[in-house]
């Protein structure tokens, strides 16, 4: 097999990854799992239960997240208390699952009730994301580093702040972490500053995902939106 036949591979397998994830929140919806009253952990198992239906699923490479209220300002890494869905709430969900080796990452935001707020943060989640995507295709150079500060200009000029320290990481084969060498190269974020477009140490180009995390502290809620970025 030729380089380019394995790297036509490795995109395929991404996209079928990515595709799946995006059946099973499809899915978690059209079966009207995300309904007040129950617990961010409540639907997390339920998306969990779903996903080994579906696709016979068993292993997340990252911890599966419900977020809800004003959980959704927190961070990946904070483990704030579960809270219960209410009947005007917005929520996301963050889910990485396995397929056959492959990462997906691949998150959404969902609002109940008719809040014109919450409404225009989730509309203007893949509105900056794809804005975010267009500039990235169009500077084929840009470091880490650069992106991350166009990606929360985007934000900021859309009113909105940003819930995290990065915009984004490598995604590919599990685990991702190996595919680079230190953290901050994995991410997009201040302090990366090598090309985005790259090999990786195997010889492989690299594949991003990009994060967009929307906050609105005043009134105490935010949303998320990611999915991949150069493919």
């Amino acid at each position: 097999m030729t380089s380019t036949d394995a790297e036509a591979g490795r995109i395929t397998a991404l996209r079928e990854a990515e595709a799946k994830a995006a059946e099973l929140f499809d899915e978690t919806v059209a079966r009207g799992l995300i309904r007040a009253g129950k617990t961010e952990l409540q639907l997390s198992d339920e998306v969990r239960d779903l996903a080994a239906e579906l696709f016979g699923i068993k292993r997340f490479w990252h911890k599966r997240i419900v977020r809800a209220g004003v959980n959704t300002l927190e961070p990946y890494r904070a483990n704030p208390a579960d809270r219960t869905l209410g009947e005007d709430d917005i929520l996301f969900l963050d889910f990485g699952p396995i397929f056959e080796e492959w990462e997906a990452d691949f998150g959404r935001t969902y609002v109940l009730g008719d809040d014109p707020h919450k409404h225009r943060l989730a509309d203007d989640l893949p509105r900056i994301w794809t804005a975010g995507r267009e500039h990235f295709r169009n500077t084929p150079g840009i470091t880490g580093e650069q992106f991350f500060e166009h990606v929360l200009g985007l934000i900021a000029d859309g009113g909105w702040g940003h819930g995290a320290s990065h915009a984004g990481h490598l995604v590919g084969e599990f685990p991702h972490e190996r595919i680079s060498g230190s953290d901050i190269d994995c991410y997009i974020t201040t302090g990366n500053d090598r090309p985005m477009h790259r090999p990786d140490p195997n010889g492989n180009p690299c594949h991003w995902i990009l994060e967009v995390h929307l906050t609105d502290r005043e009134r105490g809620f935010g949303g998320f939106f990611e999915q991949l970025l150069d493919i």
